[in-house]
């Protein structure tokens, strides 16, 4: 029996902008996209990972109460919630990329550790690191 992670769940503000800006603006594509009452599983895909989703999912019924769905809004919109890594062959290049497609990045693209990294933030709050990997590391 083969097991793995297929759907790693994501809280965002509004579905449609967050899918918005992981297709138009990540390149990312669009795997699933259901509706059952007020309830939506969307998720995305790299189109170099094409067995991993990430799900966009909108914090409420029939998963958690208005308090709760209410208090985690408010935690994804400070950028509370662990940053996901996205891992790229050349930082800045990459960053280039983002940033003509309107990506707005907290954190410029920076040599450390023997990787070049940058941040970003999506439309809801949530962080992204992009990172080069150590051995595609060129020296500057």
């Amino acid at each position: 029996m083969s097991q793995g992670v297929e759907v790693v769940g994501l809280y965002v503000q509004d579905q449609e902008e967050a899918l918005e800006f992981y297709v138009g603006k990540l390149g990312f594509q669009v795997h699933t996209d259901v509706a059952n009452g007020d309830y939506r599983w969307l998720t995305v895909q790299h189109p170099d990972q094409p067995s991993f989703q990430l799900g966009l999912f909108a914090p409420g019924p029939p998963v958690h109460d208005a308090a709760t769905a209410q208090m985690l809004r408010a935690m994804v919109a400070k950028g509370a919630m662990p940053p996901l890594v996205l891992v790229v062959d050349d930082c800045r290049a990459a960053c280039e990329r983002m940033r003509a497609q309107g990506v707005e990045f907290t954190q410029e693209p920076v040599d450390r550790y023997g990787t070049v990294d940058a941040g970003f933030r999506d439309p809801s709050g949530n962080g992204w690191k992009v990172i080069q990997m150590r051995s595609r590391a060129k020296a500057t």
